[in-house]
């Protein structure tokens, strides 16, 4: 199987630790190995250091959404109405600069533990690709401003955009200088040797097949006080507050004139979001999202390897950068995102087993809070992360199958449509922008979120 541009670079020095064989016990059992995973592992032992962690991994750390996005460390100022309408103005708040200073923190714990994940902090760029996405991120900002004082965002002129995003197409923007970008496999890594080196027992190909009474593996099994599930996208199977969709990316050949600075991130305000950045060696990584949907939630042969929508996604780069007509794309790759209707995670503790789910594409930087969320409910401590505003059942949940497949189906096509007249410069039709209007949020708030924001 063909992995990201990313897990290429970081996995071949490496030996896979090993499977899981017979039965062993621990007193935290975390399932899966991704950001969320390796965090909470790290904030387990950062709490106790002696106790007995083990970290179960189906494929290899990193090898989920993990390895595969775009590399973005973003705050959650992006999600401020929704995060307000969700938990309050005053933890909406509070979060939000969590969130801000988990930007910095990743970016030192790198220093700190010699993780060559090439974090630069060059901040983000939230614009707009068609006159009707101008003003995307002004309900966002009037929210933030009236909450609290506090200005993420710096509204740029149309001059300023387009030469800070390297490309004419980008007709306006705000730019938030606390985000930064990191190699996300390197990141991943990363986090697995600090973890391995605080003495977590990792088992990779090891994927787990039942939560309960024991968590068993296809070879073993483990006796755990408390299991702690981070399996992202995989969990959607189980779950109907989760949809499962792709995101896609390509990368180019290596530039020596790169449009965007080296790390700096930039996204549109579509909700079949375009996100790209430069890479550490001069690169331009292009994604988008609204890729396939999962039926049920199950995670299937179509979201790995090559992308099926490499061709979609490298026309839209070129569409974005025409200056880059003759450039050649090297390499294309897909991966699963666990949605919710919000855009945001939740998590939960039910009995012995703690869950945390649904970062929306957008988790980076926001696992490292939800390691700490993760930890704080599995040692049952009685802090500000255990009684946070995400810590709670989902909001809402997506409609059983087969309605939610068939459902999102046609609102992905609706959006679709609504997005293409747009950048046609035409009005969509109702039906279709009544359509679209049921997509989960990405950057921009949903059209009642904005209109109560507006009020």
């Amino acid at each position: 199987m063909q992995r990201s541009l990313w897990l290429e670079e970081a996995l071949p020095e490496e030996q896979d630790a090993p499977p899981l064989e017979g039965n062993v016990h621990a007193n935290v059992c975390i399932c899966g190995g991704g950001y969320s995973g390796l965090w909470t592992a790290i904030r387990l032992k950062e709490h106790e250091p002696s106790l007995n962690i083990v970290l179960l991994e189906a494929d290899v750390c990193g090898g989920g959404a993990s390895g595969r996005n775009g590399g973005f460390l973003l705050s959650w100022w992006h999600k401020f109405v929704s995060l307000q309408k969700l938990c309050g103005t005053e933890e909406a708040v509070r979060l939000a600069r969590a969130c801000e200073a988990a930007v910095s923190a990743v970016g030192s714990f790198c220093a700190d533990h010699a993780i060559d994940a090439h974090y630069r902090r060059a901040g983000w760029l939230w614009t707009a690709t068609s006159a009707a996405q101008i003003g995307a991120w002004a309900g966002t900002v009037s929210a933030i401003e009236d909450a609290c004082d506090a200005h993420p965002f710096v509204e740029l002129s149309r001059e300023e955009v387009a030469e800070r995003a390297g490309s004419p197409v980008h007709l306006a923007g705000v730019y938030e200088a606390i985000s930064a970008t990191v190699q996300p496999a390197l990141l991943a890594r990363g986090l697995r040797r600090v973890a391995l080196d605080r003495g977590v027992r990792i088992f990779e190909h090891s994927k787990v097949t039942a939560f309960t009474p024991r968590v068993c593996t296809p070879r073993g099994s483990v006796s755990a006080e408390t299991v702690v599930i981070s399996i992202g996208a995989w969990i959607g199977r189980h779950n109907p507050a989760v949809a499962v969709l792709a995101s896609d990316m390509v990368a180019t050949e290596p530039l020596d004139n790169p449009p965007l600075a080296s790390g700096t991130s930039c996204s549109d305000s579509r909700l079949l979001v375009n996100y790209y950045r430069a890479t550490h060696d001069g690169r331009l990584a292009f994604g988008t999202g609204g890729g396939a949907l999962a039926f049920a939630g199950h995670v299937t042969k179509i979201f790995e390897g090559v992308s099926p929508r490499a061709a979609e996604v490298e026309s839209r780069l070129r569409a974005m950068y025409p200056r880059l007509a003759d450039v050649r794309v090297v390499q294309s790759w897909t991966g699963p995102i666990d949605r919710t209707r919000t855009g945001l995670p939740y998590f939960q503790r039910q009995g012995k087993l703690v869950l945390g789910v649904g970062y929306s594409g957008v988790g980076v930087s926001q696992t490292s809070l939800g390691g700490q969320i993760l930890a704080s409910l599995a040692l049952d401590l009685d802090d500000e992360w255990a009684h946070c505003g995400l810590v709670r059942g989902p909001s809402s949940r997506f409609p059983p199958e087969p309605i939610r497949y068939v459902g999102g189906r046609l609102v992905r096509a609706a959006v679709a449509r609504k997005e293409r007249d747009e950048d046609a410069g035409r009005k969509p039709g109702w039906l279709t922008t009544r359509m679209a209007s049921f997509a989960p949020p990405v950057f921009v708030p949903a059209p009642r979120e904005s209109a109560a924001t507006a009020r």
